[in-house]
């Protein structure tokens, strides 16, 4: 297993190995406004003309998250649906949503296509040439938000503006969405320390640790579920989101042997529980969090809270997601698994101290 080096968190050399994803974390808030900027003609044409739908389908890419800002507020039926195809119900009453990007989605084409063969209403963020776009083509009143790129957070706002005009979902405002990521941007920076980021603090965190992540709202969940698909892939390791029924158990650990001898052999991973809170003030979520709290405390499980209370229901959702993705993007980078760059230039153009990207 890989060691944990915590130096390299602000070592510009493994930083700048890992540029191309710090980079693409950095820029989130600017896509977001590329993708409403360039859906701004569609979006222009789209108003509630007193019609509902009896349903609304999503398919798709991050057909959940729609599901998770929607299904609260949503006047009409709400499903997330999984594919191929669309359920055998839908059919000229029902709105079909799909978020697809450049890259071959073979259950979004599929949906597309049912929902041109079967007349449903149509809302769809792809980019012009795709597959998806040329599926759904056939439909003559069709909702296309042409998306600049495959950023699924980016697509979803989009969408979402466009069901809350149709009086089918909350207010989105974008631009706050854009801002909230922009501030987490400049939070969890690689020009702060460890002892000003909050991003790079919760990589130590988990440096030793079997993450549990644990989100009490809906949107928070689904954050959670972001957040561990991020440290997976950052880190080769096991990371679990789950529900409180599902994580208490986990929590369950023997207490730590205080006078083991570390260097006899590697010690397991320990969890780690980690609490994303979007200040949703819901008894239900209080009570979770406590029973998660007293199990961790009895067992010595550490705890890392996460909060983000302020925005909207999407805006809190995209800080949270946004905040764990710089976080384990910080574990990869001290687990070296961006490899090493080396003989950096200062005066090179993309050096981190100079690049207001950084």
């Amino acid at each position: 297993m890989s060691q944990f080096d915590d130096t390299r968190l602000d070592d510009l050399a493994a930083l700048r190995a890992a540029d191309h994803l710090l980079r693409r974390l950095a820029m989130a808030g600017a896509r977001v406004r590329a993708e409403l900027e360039a859906a701004e003609e569609a979006l222009a044409k789209v108003e509630s003309d007193g019609f509902r739908p009896r349903a609304v389908v999503a398919a798709g890419r991050d057909a959940r998250l729609v599901r998770a800002v929607l299904e609260p507020v949503c006047p009409v039926p709400f499903l997330a649906w999984p594919g191929p195809g669309l359920p055998g119900w839908a059919g000229p009453l029902d709105l079909v949503v799909i978020l697809s990007g450049a890259t071959e989605d073979s259950e979004a084409v599929s949906a597309a296509g049912e929902a041109v063969r079967r007349g449903c209403g149509l809302v769809v963020a792809t980019p012009a040439d795709s597959p998806v776009a040329i599926a759904s083509a056939g439909l003559r009143h069709a909702i296309r938000l042409p998306s600049q790129s495959d950023d699924q957070l980016a697509s979803a706002v989009a969408v979402l503006q466009a069901l809350h005009q149709m009086e089918l979902g909350p207010e989105v405002d974008h631009k706050a969405v854009a801002a909230q990521l922009d501030e987490v941007a400049i939070e969890c920076s690689p020009n702060n320390d460890v002892a000003s980021n909050p991003a790079k603090d919760l990589a130590l965190v988990l440096a030793d640790a079997l993450p549990l992540v644990w989100g009490g709202s809906v949107l928070a969940a689904r954050a959670a579920r972001r957040v561990v698909e991020s440290i997976r892939l950052a880190s080769g390791r096991p990371a679990l989101a789950a529900d409180a029924g599902h994580l208490l158990p986990v929590l369950s650990q023997p207490p730590r042997d205080l006078f083991a001898d570390p260097f006899d052999k590697p010690e397991e991973l320990r969890p780690a529980l980690i609490i994303l809170d979007d200040g949703v003030d819901d008894p239900g979520v209080a009570e979770h969090r406590r029973k998660l709290e007293s199990k961790a405390e009895a067992h010595d499980v550490r705890v890392h809270v996460v909060r983000q209370a302020d925005g909207t229901d999407i805006a809190r959702y995209a800080a949270l997601s946004q905040h764990g993705r710089y976080a384990a993007a910080y574990l990869g980078i001290g687990l070296g698994r961006y490899g090493t760059a080396t003989d950096i230039d200062p005066d090179e153009p993309g050096n981190p101290s100079e690049d207001p990207a950084w």
